[in-house]
C-alpha cells in the first residue's frame, strides 16, 4: 500500500482508467478518438499524473489534426485566461505533475506554457498555416511516435556557457 489518500473522484477514475467515451451530434463531421493504442490501454501505477495527461493529450492532438485540411495547423487556446493562442510546436512533461507546451503566438513570438496538470484546460484550435508554400506542420504524428519510446529518467536540461553554475 502506498498510503496515498485519494478523493472519491480520483479513486473512481483510477478504477476505470483508461476509458474513452464520446458522443457527437454528427459523427461524420466530428471524429472521435477511435482506437486507443494498446500501450495506453494498460494501467500503469508507476505513471505520473503528468505522463498520463501527456499521453492522452497526444491522442487528442493527433485526432484533431486528422480533421484539418492542408491549409491549417493545430494551435491551442487557453481556457479561463487572456493569454491568447499558441501554435503547438512541441510538448513535454516533468514528473510528477507538470505539462509543458512549446510554440509561437500569431505574431511569431516564441511561447512556452508550463502548467500543473490540475490546472490544465486547453482548447485545440485550427489556425491558417503561416507560410502557404510549406506543407502544414503535423506535430501530433511526431508526438505519437514518442508514445512507443520509454521515458527518460531525470532528463533535465544542462546549463552551458559562461553563466552555467559550477
Amino acid at each position: 500500500m502506498d498510503n496515498k489518500i485519494s478523493t472519491s473522484a480520483e479513486a473512481v477514475e483510477a478504477a476505470v482508467l483508461p476509458c474513452v467515451h464520446e458522443v457527437h451530434t454528427d459523427p461524420e463531421a466530428c471524429q472521435g478518438l477511435g482506437a486507443v493504442p494498446e500501450k495506453l490501454q494498460q494501467k500503469d501505477a508507476a505513471k505520473s499524473e503528468a505522463r498520463w495527461a501527456y499521453e492522452r493529450l497526444i491522442l487528442y492532438i493527433q485526432n484533431f489534426e486528422k480533421q484539418l485540411d492542408a491549409e491549417h495547423e493545430i494551435a491551442m487556446g487557453f481556457v479561463g485566461g487572456d493569454a491568447g493562442v499558441l501554435r503547438i510546436e512541441g510538448m513535454g512533461y516533468y514528473d510528477p505533475d507538470i505539462i509543458t507546451f512549446y510554440g509561437s503566438e500569431a505574431s511569431g513570438a516564441k511561447t512556452q506554457l508550463v502548467q500543473h496538470v490540475s490546472q490544465m484546460n486547453v482548447m485545440l484550435r485550427a489556425l491558417p498555416k503561416p507560410r502557404k508554400e510549406v506543407p502544414a506542420n503535423r506535430i501530433g504524428f511526431r508526438l505519437a511516435s514518442d508514445l512507443d519510446a520509454e521515458p527518460a529518467v531525470a532528463e533535465l536540461p544542462v546549463a552551458t556557457g559562461p553563466a552555467a553554475p559550477v
